[in-house]
């Protein structure tokens, strides 16, 4: 399934080359591959779940010490966009207030006043959760769909093989 879809964009490559050639792109963060696809479904998401500016940015400030498809990574850091980001960090600030065994802050309002008051309360859970959304939920995507990846090629070559027996 995933291979097929990746195949059908492999196929448009001449157009592709050309871009690489003109802007002088090193072709192996363009991959296609389960190795550089997982690695880049991965680092995405690690940069995606972390509340900060110019996310992706780090994607590409991570690119000498992993190897990895860039597209696809800036594409899984658009999954925290505005209006996912609320949702994300509230689940991430519940999470940190959980693994740390808080209260979370009653009484929120939705005013800069308020987020500058409480900033102190809410930085440490939130930032804990996103550690371990970052850390624990990125890697766990990353071996599931490692694992559909390999059990998909699989499934395609044990089809062929019976094909062939009929």
């Amino acid at each position: 399934m995933i291979r097929k879809f990746f195949r059908k964009l492999a196929s448009k490559k001449d157009k592709f080359d050309h871009l690489l050639e003109k802007y002088n792109l090193p072709r192996a963060y363009f991959n296609i591959n389960r190795k550089m696809i997982t690695k880049g479904v991965w680092v995405g998401l690690f940069w995606g779940f972390i509340p900060m500016p110019m996310q992706m940015l780090a994607v590409v400030a991570t690119t000498p010490f992993v190897r990895f498809n860039i597209p696809i990574a800036i594409a899984m850091v658009w999954l925290s966009n505005p209006i996912t980001m609320p949702p994300m960090y509230y689940m991430e600030y519940l999470t940190g207030n959980f693994i740390l065994g808080q209260d979370g802050i009653d009484g929120i309002t939705l005013t800069l006043e308020w987020f500058s008051e409480n900033m102190g309360d809410i930085f440490l859970p939130l930032y804990v959760g996103t550690a371990f959304y970052s850390i624990i939920v990125s890697s766990l995507v990353y071996f599931v769909l490692n694992w559909l990846w390999i059990h998909s090629v699989k499934s395609e070559q044990n089809e062929k093989k019976y094909r062939k027996k009929k």
